[in-house]
């Protein structure tokens, strides 16, 4: 799932390079979306990218976190693995644009395109299974994922509250703890395993 996942975004943000006009109207903007009924937005913003970088980074990143995950959702779900991973992918892109929905309901001006909501909920997803294995940041520093997890969402969460650069931390911030909180819902007793694991820190 996590190739189709990966190649979906890469034809529909190739396409969108070449026409400006898939960008515009399919692109995630809050006043579109409640003065509009453009409802379709919260949805389709996550397969459109602003250019070849911002595509790249998050399709690594899914690469080698969703690979990860789909292991660990074959593992303690079973048959309904790969339903749950589509309900994750697809319920972080929206649940990571509410705070921006309302933040910007009047705001004609704002855009966000990206996969990054959901790409930080794989990560975090990913991490709950796994708190204590090794994440290198910056591809050489190892840091226990549960470090990087908790750094991350500080650094999200202080960088929304800047709002100094183009970036949607806030998306990056709720799309983590909704990554986080999934497994928990879908099997709560999931909750005492990572105990368990930190407890072995």
């Amino acid at each position: 799932m996590t190739i189709i996942i990966i190649a979906i975004n890469v034809l529909v943000s190739m396409a969108a390079f070449n026409r400006i006009e898939i960008l515009y109207k399919y692109q995630f903007n809050a006043y579109q979306i409640r003065k509009r009924n453009q409802w379709y937005r919260i949805f389709t913003y996550g397969f459109l990218h602003a250019n070849w970088d911002h595509l790249l980074v998050n399709m690594v990143v899914l690469f080698f976190f969703g690979r990860a995950l789909e292991s660990y959702f074959s593992y303690y779900f079973g048959a309904s693995a790969l339903i749950y991973f589509v309900l994750l992918y697809v319920g972080s892109l929206i649940f990571s644009t509410l705070y921006d929905l309302h933040i910007h309901r009047d705001n004609y001006h704002y855009n966000a395109v990206g996969a990054s909501g959901a790409t930080s909920a794989i990560v975090f997803a990913t991490i709950f299974f796994a708190p204590l294995e090794k994440i290198y940041f910056l591809f050489f520093i190892p840091i226990p994922g549960i470090i990087f997890a908790l750094l991350y969402l500080y650094y999200s969460y202080y960088m929304s509250k800047k709002n100094v650069d183009n970036i949607g931390h806030s998306a990056h911030f709720y799309g983590a703890l909704f990554g986080f909180v999934f497994p928990i819902l879908i099997k709560p007793q999931l909750f005492s395993l990572f105990l368990q694991q930190i407890l072995n820190f």
